[in-house]
């Protein structure tokens, strides 16, 4: 070990051998290999004392200070010392206005002490090659996303792309922000350097399931991004025979165990799993978001495992140490999704269930539930891990859930008079056929109106914008905040018609709004995800609910709109207790569910999967 080595491993006190020269002898490439080799081991104080010697010895030395002042500001801040490191990155950046590294350094520091207008200036103000200007760019939309500055946000990320086109990360942001914006067509004028398909590859597995209704177009997205995110492990932890265990043991796995649509859906479920046949563990990286149904969700595991602050690696270990049967996995290709978990198999079945509908053509997942209508027979070849269909609907639901009494028309700030549609899916399911559809659907309605949640200004700006081209009058359209749980389904029943989007159905909310006796009308589609709402409607024996192309879509929404008889008949066919029998039949839903899992668990000396 050479002396500067020892330095920096021993601290301060050690020096150099008598006779030999100090920090004033080390050139600059030295103290950093001396750094890189002493890695982990390494005394921060060292580190940093060793720094400023050398920038206080060699200040003239202008082509390798910034890079000294950056690297300080690194030790400084992985120390604590958060003000001095601000500094040092300044200090760089003074030396060295286009070093982008100190910039996005500087910035992310900003933004996390909560100055957000200081790390967007700092930022826009560093000047870079093209491929540090991308980078500062980057950081800039990512940032002005996460605070909600949508419109400057996808400007920003597309000013990224004219400079470098072939920008996966980018592609997807950028897509999924236009249609959040309603900003039709979503791909623009397109991308200077890139082919449609090759924006097409790469929109990202949410985008994909609202921008194509094609089940080979979804995979291809998805395994794109699997491909580039996601690397093998270097070992299977679960026994491919598996274990015997008394009780076949569940490993639920989601980073939504809180105030989300999937926990709203899935908590009854966990709490009546049969527990003499089954044991019930759930692996959580949600946040605490003090939710009343978090807490009633966490209470329904009989083991509950933390484990947002491990790493992949460790949260494998720890699930393949429990000996699960079946691990299903409730995010599949959405935000906070743990598939990297997944790779190391840690357990001997694993499953993909109500997260993402859509194919995970990840190879460590065996199968993704589903039900016979949201994937007939004849299409599962297409789909990736291999469907596995509950003999009844697909979605559990939650019938312990209180409903709300209805509120009233104005209570809701609807007319009081006058059909009124609506539609709470998230505006990026919102398209511009499907919107121009809606316009007719209006013109044909007189005195109707379109209730729409406010998601943002410019998507709301746009919709109003086809309502013009298509002569309807903007306030037609009504646009309300998003409330609490209990008063949006209180909301939900003082309108008359819920207009499902399509290619990408509403799940969770249709259920809702049949739950609260709103009839649905969808347009089923030819995939999982557009095919959801008919597998809820048929359920509930409303297929006349269910139409087959965008202008019978259109008709019955008319016909219902101005028949008020027809109307009344099928709200009582989904009123009373028509979802308690159906969609909220639980014990129903929870036998076969049961059943289904038992008839591909995996048993040592019990044979392989039976489906």
């Amino acid at each position: 070990m050479t002396w500067i080595e020892t330095y920096l491993v021993d601290g301060p006190g050690a020096g150099p051998p008598s006779g030999m020269g100090g920090l004033a002898d080390i050139d600059f490439l030295t103290l950093l290999q001396a750094i890189e080799k002493t890695g982990p081991s390494r005394n921060r104080d060292a580190t940093i004392a060793a720094y400023k010697a050398w920038i206080g010895l060699h200040a003239g030395e202008i082509a390798l200070l910034p890079m000294a002042w950056m690297n300080l500001g690194v030790e400084l801040g992985l120390n604590g010392d958060r003000a001095s490191a601000q500094i040092c990155y300044r200090n760089a950046l003074v030396l060295r206005p286009d070093f982008h590294h100190a910039a996005i350094n500087l910035g992310l520091m900003q933004e996390a002490d909560g100055e957000v207008v200081a790390a967007l200036a700092t930022w826009n103000a560093a000047l870079q090659s093209d491929e540090a200007r991308t980078a500062l760019l980057n950081q800039r939309g990512r940032l002005l996303e996460q605070t909600g500055q949508l419109d400057a946000a996808e400007r920003i990320l597309f000013a990224s792309l004219c400079t470098i086109p072939l920008q996966p990360d980018v592609i997807q942001h950028w897509v999924h922000l236009r249609q959040r914006l309603c900003l039709w067509p979503i791909f623009g004028d397109g991308v200077p350097g890139l082919t449609q398909d090759e924006i097409a590859c790469h929109v990202g597995p949410l985008a994909a399931l609202a921008l194509f209704d094609d089940v080979t177009a979804q995979r291809r997205v998805a395994g794109t991004w699997i491909a580039r995110k996601l690397s093998k492990a270097p070992e299977r932890l679960a026994p491919a025979a598996g274990y015997r265990h008394p009780r076949l043991r569940l490993g639920y796995m989601s980073s939504d165990f809180c105030s989300h649509a999937m926990s709203y859906l899935i908590a009854e479920m966990l709490e009546r799993h049969d527990r003499s046949g089954f044991e019930v563990f759930g692996y959580c990286s949600s946040r605490d978001d003090g939710s009343d149904i978090r807490t009633r969700v966490i209470a329904a595991f009989d083991h509950h495992c933390p484990i947002g602050a491990m790493s992949d690696e460790d949260a494998a270990r720890r699930i393949a140490d429990d000996e699960i049967d079946i691990l299903i996995d409730l995010n599949g290709l959405t935000l906070g999704a743990r598939l990297a978990i997944l790779r190391w198999r840690p357990a001997p079945v694993q499953m993909t269930y109500l997260g993402y509908i859509g194919p995970v053509p990840l190879d460590e997942l065996d199968y993704i539930i589903c039900d016979h209508q949201v994937i007939p027979p004849d299409q599962c070849a297409a789909y990736a891990p291999k469907p596995l269909a509950l003999p009844g609907v697909f979605q559990a639901n939650d019938a312990a859930r209180s409903r709300p009494t209805i509120i009233s028309r104005p209570e809701a700030g609807l007319p009081a008079a006058g059909f009124v549609f609506c539609c709470f899916s998230n505006t990026y399911k919102m398209t511009a056929e499907l919107v121009e559809a809606w316009m007719r659907i209006l013109n044909g309605v007189p005195g109707s109106v379109l209730w729409l949640p406010r998601d943002n200004a410019t998507a709301a700006a746009n919709i109003c914008a086809m309502a013009a081209r298509c002569g309807v009058a903007p306030g037609r359209i009504i646009f309300s905040d998003r409330v609490a749980p209990d008063i949006y389904l209180a909301r939900l029943g003082a309108a008359d018609l819920f207009l499902d989007t399509a290619p990408y159905n509403a799940g969770t909310i249709a259920s809702d709004a049949l739950r609260m006796g709103l009839p649905v009308l969808t347009l089923r589609g030819r995939s999982f995800a557009g095919r959801m709402a008919a597998s809820l409607l048929s359920a509930m024996d409303a297929d006349d609910c269910i139409a087959e192309d965008r202008d019978a879509y259109i008709a019955t929404a008319i016909r219902l709109g101005t028949d008020a008889v027809a109307h009344a008949a099928l709200r009582a066919k989904i009123g009373e207790d028509a979802w308690a029998r159906s969609l909220g039949n639980t014990s129903l839903f929870l036998r076969g569910f049961e059943q289904t899992l038992l008839s591909v668990a995996v048993r040592a000396g019990g044979g392989a999967r039976a489906a």
